[in-house]
Parts: structure tokens; C-alpha cells; sequence
């Protein structure tokens, strides 16, 4: 129990993740199902306001897409269907375009985007680097149109959204 405190003093742990910490470390892992049972209890490992958040501290804080966020969710271990409504929760009153907006001002601030996307590379890797924040390809496009007229040509790039990440089956093979 020492131990499971110690960890969570440090950060936040969803359910999965301090489980498997602890059962590297308990001699019996009926142990480390008491110790997650108490803390349970206690109010202090609870997954759904875990996920909540994560997702409003990535939304307030860095702005990145849903897309991203529940991808860090199915890392950290957190249930698909927990992250999903927790993110959805979070998200509901969130323009995307707006979202995109704020994160090109945060993460462009000193460059002039117009000029800087006339060169169809640096449109590219913009365009790859919201993707990567977790913005759809679709907002992405529209909100680039408004600095490069070449953002046009990036609809051939446009995939199917990508699942939340691997599942846990993946990440434990």
C-alpha cells in the first residue's frame, strides 16, 4: 500500500497501469488486487475521472484533437469505452477549427503562416503535424485553406480517421 501511495504522490496511474506496477512488485498477486480494492475505496484510482482529466489538461493546455488524446488514453490503459465517453464529455462544446486555430497561434507564433505554407513541404509537414495532434484531416484542410491555396491538394492525402491506438492486445504481444 506504502508503495501504490508513493507512486500516485508522483502522478496520476489509471487502474491498469498501477496494477501491473504492482504486480511486478508484490510477492502474491492476490496483494496488489487488495491494495487496488482499498484504494478504489478510498477514492484515490477511479478511470473515469483519470480520464477526464488527462483529457481536459491535453485540451486546456496543450489543445490537441480528440484523436490524440484518446490515443494516450488506450496507452495509459485506460478502457476503450471509458476514454471515449470521457473524451467525448470533454470535448462536446469544442469547435475543432477553433481548436486548430489556437494550437497553429501556440505553435507558430513567431511565424507569418502565410508565407511560411507557400512552399508546398512546409504546407506538408503542417498538415502532418495537426494530423498528429489528433485533428481530422478534413478541419485540418479547411483551416489551412485559409493561409495556402495549395491546401487543396492535401484531400488525396486523406485517410480513414485512425482507431483511438492499439488495443491491449497489441501493446501486451
Amino acid at each position: 500500500m506504502a508503495y501504490a501511495l508513493r507512486l500516485l504522490s508522483g502522478r496520476a496511474y489509471s487502474e491498469q497501469e498501477l496494477r501491473l506496477r504492482l504486480q511486478r512488485r508484490a510477492t502474491d498477486p492476490s496483494e496488489a488486487e487488495a491494495v487496488l480494492e482499498s484504494l478504489r475505496q478510498y477514492g484515490y484510482l477511479d478511470d473515469r475521472r483519470f480520464a477526464e482529466a488527462v483529457a481536459t489538461s491535453r485540451l486546456e493546455n496543450e489543445s490537441l484533437g480528440r484523436l490524440r488524446v484518446l490515443a494516450e488514453l488506450r496507452r495509459r490503459r485506460v478502457d476503450r469505452s471509458t476514454a471515449e465517453e470521457a473524451v467525448a464529455s470533454v470535448y462536446a462544446d469544442t469547435d475543432e477549427v477553433n481548436l486548430i486555430e489556437r494550437y497553429l497561434e501556440r505553435k507558430f507564433r513567431n511565424v507569418d503562416l502565410k508565407q511560411a505554407l507557400e512552399d508546398p513541404r512546409q504546407l506538408l509537414s503542417v498538415y502532418r503535424r495537426l494530423r498528429r495532434a489528433g485533428f481530422s484531416s478534413s478541419s485540418a484542410i479547411r483551416v489551412l485553406r485559409r493561409y495556402s491555396t495549395q491546401a487543396d491538394e492535401l484531400e488525396h492525402l486523406e485517410q480513414p480517421e485512425p482507431e483511438a491506438g492499439p488495443s491491449l492486445d497489441m501493446l501486451e504481444a
